[in-house]
C-alpha cells in the first residue's frame, strides 16, 4: 500500500494572522459555532469556500427533527434514531442529541430563523421516514436550509465589523498547522491552517493562521462520487486535512444515498436535484415500471421507511426490472397543497419539464449524507488537541451506521453549541494554548485535477449503495496506484491550486472509504455488501483509522460511546 500524504505541497505563506479560534466552514454548524463562540472569546475567525450563504446547509429541503410537540417526547426521538442506526450509534451521543434539541431549535428561532406556523401560530410539524411522531420543523414548505442559512447569515453579518470576528470567504484551508511530534512522531497538538484565497478577498494566495483552536465543520464528501446531492465545495476537505494531522477518522464506510434524486440519464454528473423525503412524508408513491408500489409489503414503514431500506429495494426493483430509475408519484395529491408545500422542488421539476401533480417523476438514489467523519466526543474535540469537528464532517455516534431524517441540522446544532463551549471555556483556562507550528515529515505530492472524473467513477463503482468484497479490493488497488502514481512520477509534479488540493482530499476520502467498507463484511445501514448480505452483531463496533507516523492507514476498533 502506498503511504498517504501526510500535508498539501503549497506555496509558502505570504502572511500571518493570530487569533483564538478558527471555524472552517459556514453551513449550520459552523456559523452556530462562531456566534457562540464570539460570545465567549476575543478573537474568532471564519473562513469558507464560497460566500457565507453558501454552506451546504442552503440546500436543505427537509427541515429540523425535534420533540417540541407536547405529545413526543425526547425518548421517542432517541428510539427512532437508534433504530435507524442500527446498533451503531453512540447512545450517549443520541441522548444529547435529542434532549438538548428542543432548546436548540428554539435559539434558532431566537435568531430569527422564521419557521412554518399553523392558523393558531404554533410551529407546523411533520413526518419523514424512521420517525414515527410529527416532529420535522420546517421553512417556506421545502426551504428550511436557505431559511436557516439566510438567518444565521444576518446575525453573523450584523456583527461583521466587530474587530473580534474575522470571515475570510472565497478561501480554502489547504492543511492544518500543527506542533513538534511527541515521541512517537505523531503529529503534535493543533495550532492553526493554511489559508489560500481562492479569487476574491483582502489577502491573496496563501497565509497562516495562527490559533489554539480549530473547528472543522467542512460538510460532506459528496463529490467522491459521480453523483450527489452535495454542492461542488462537498470534496471531503474536514476528513482529508484531519486524517492529515493526525486525528483519527470513523464510520466512513457509511454513506447514505438518497432514495429519491431526479435521474436525469446515465451521464449525469456533479449535484443533481434532490426531491425531499417530505414528499413522501405527505402522501407520494414509489412505483416500479409496471405502475406497482414495491415498498408495501417490503417494509411495515412503505414508502416511509429508512433510507438505506429504500435506496437498498429501488436498487433491487431497477436491477430485477433491468431499469434506470423508479417513479415517484404525486397525481394523486392536490396540485394547489404541492405549490405550497414544495415550492422549491415544484419549481425545480418544472425546469425540468416535469409537472409534479401530473407526471410520474423518475427517480434513482445518489450519495447525499456521509455518517463518518472526524471522530469526536461529546464536546466536538477530536482525537488530536486543539482540534474540533462538528456538523457532517464529524463523526460523533449519532447517526451510527444510518442517519435518521432531518437529524443532522439538529446535529449541527446542538454539537456546535458544545464545542463552542468546551473551545471557548479550554482558552479561557489555559488548556488549549498557541503552540509554534513546524513543517510536517512525510510526502505532500498531488493528484491532478484531470484524475477526478476517474476518482469518482472508481468510488460509484466500488463503494455505490450495494457493494461486494471483489469490487471494493478492486477499488481500493486502483486508488492505491493512483496515489502511487503522483508520489513517485517526476513529470506529475502538479501545479498546487484550488481544484488539485481538492482532487488529492477526494482521494483520500475515498481511499479511506473504500478501505473500511472492504474491511467491514457485513451489511448494516448505509454499507451494504451483497457478499455479506447478513448483519452480524460481532460487527457492533465502530471502525476507526489514523495515519502513523509514515503515513500508513492503520484501522482500529474503537467503542461506540467515547463519553465526555
Amino acid at each position: 500500500m502506498t503511504a498517504f500524504v501526510r500535508s498539501l505541497a503549497a506555496p509558502q505563506p505570504g502572511w500571518t494572522i493570530e487569533t483564538d479560534v478558527i471555524v472552517v466552514g459556514s453551513g449550520i454548524a459552523g456559523l452556530t459555532t462562531a456566534l457562540d463562540l464570539r460570545e465567549r472569546v476575543d478573537r474568532v475567525l471564519v473562513v469558507t469556500k464560497g460566500e457565507l450563504s453558501s454552506g451546504s446547509t442552503v440546500w436543505a429541503q427537509g427541515g429540523i427533527a425535534a420533540a417540541l410537540d407536547p405529545e413526543d417526547t425526547p425518548e421517542e426521538h432517541l428510539e427512532d434514531t437508534l433504530v435507524a442506526g442500527v446498533g451503531l450509534c453512540s447512545e450517549e451521543a443520541v441522548r444529547v442529541l435529542v434532549t438538548e434539541g428542543p432548546h436548540s431549535v428554539r435559539k434558532l428561532l431566537r435568531r430569527g430563523a422564521q419557521f412554518d406556523t399553523g392558523p393558531d401560530g404554533d410551529l407546523t410539524l411533520t413526518r419523514e421516514g424512521g420517525h414515527h411522531r410529527d416532529r420535522i420543523v420546517h421553512a417556506g414548505g421545502d426551504a428550511t436550509g436557505a431559511e436557516i442559512s439566510r438567518a444565521l447569515v444576518e446575525q453573523l453579518e450584523a456583527v461583521r465589523n466587530d474587530p473580534g470576528i474575522e470571515v475570510i470567504e472565497h478561501a480554502m484551508v489547504v492543511d492544518l498547522l500543527t506542533a513538534a511530534p511527541d515521541a512517537e512522531g505523531r503529529p503534535g497538538p493543533v495550532c492553526g491552517a493554511t489559508i489560500h484565497i481562492i479569487g476574491e478577498g483582502q489577502r491573496d494566495g496563501v497565509g497562516a493562521a495562527l490559533a489554539k483552536a480549530v473547528v472543522m465543520a467542512t460538510g460532506g464528501i459528496g463529490q467522491v462520487f459521480r453523483s450527489s446531492t452535495n454542492p461542488a465545495s462537498s470534496t471531503g476537505d474536514g476528513l482529508a486535512v484531519g486524517l492529515r494531522a493526525g486525528a483519527a477518522v470513523a464510520d466512513v464506510e457509511y454513506v447514505q444515498f438518497h432514495p429519491t434524486v431526479l435521474w436525469q440519464g446515465a451521464n449525469a454528473r456533479g449535484q443533481l436535484p434532490l426531491i425531499s423525503e417530505a414528499v413522501r412524508g405527505e402522501g407520494a408513491y414509489l412505483l416500479n415500471g409496471a405502475g406497482e408500489r414495491f415498498m408495501v409489503g417490503t417494509h411495515p414503514m412503505a414508502e416511509l421507511a429508512p433510507r438505506d431500506v429504500v435506496s437498498r429495494t429501488i436498487v433491487e426493483e431497477m436491477r430485477e426490472e433491468d431499469a434506470d430509475s423508479v417513479f415517484l408519484d404525486c397525481r394523486h395529491l392536490e396540485r394547489d397543497f404541492l405549490t405550497r408545500r414544495f415550492p422549491s422542488i415544484w419549481a425545480s421539476l418544472k425546469e425540468h419539464g416535469l409537472d409534479m401533480a401530473h407526471d410520474l417523476i423518475p427517480v434513482a438514489p445518489a450519495q447525499h449524507f456521509h455518517s463518518g467523519g472526524i471522530l469526536t466526543d461529546l464536546h466536538g474535540r477530536s482525537t488530536q488537541k486543539g482540534l474540533y469537528a462538528i456538523g457532517e464532517a464529524a463523526c460523533t455516534g449519532v447517526h451510527g451506521a444510518n442517519r435518521l431524517a432531518s437529524n443532522s441540522l439538529l446535529e449541527g446544532l446542538v454539537f456546535a453549541r458544545r464545542a463552542a463551549r468546551d473551545a471557548a471555556a479550554a482558552v479561557a483556562d489555559g488548556l488549549l494554548q498557541q503552540f509554534e507550528p513546524v513543517e510536517r515529515s512525510g510526502e505532500s505530492a498531488l493528484v491532478p485535477a484531470t484524475m477526478r472524473p476517474r476518482v469518482q467513477a472508481i468510488a460509484h463503482e466500488g463503494a455505490g449503495p450495494v457493494r461486494d468484497g471483489d469490487g471494493l479490493d478492486d477499488a481500493v488497488a486502483r486508488l492505491d496506484r493512483i496515489r502511487a502514481r503522483f508520489h513517485t512520477d517526476p513529470v506529475s509534479a502538479v501545479v498546487p491550486q484550488t481544484a488539485e488540493w481538492e482532487t488529492t482530499n477526494i482521494v483520500a476520502a475515498a481511499s479511506v472509504l473504500c478501505q473500511a467498507a472492504l474491511l467491514r463484511e457485513e451489511s448494516r445501514g448505509g454499507h451494504q455488501r451483497a457478499d455479506f448480505p447478513e448483519t452480524d452483531p460481532e460487527w457492533a463496533v465502530r471502525l476507526a483509522a489514523r495515519l502513523d507516523p509514515d503515513g500508513e492507514l492503520v484501522f482500529m476498533k474503537a467503542p461506540l460511546d467515547l463519553g465526555e
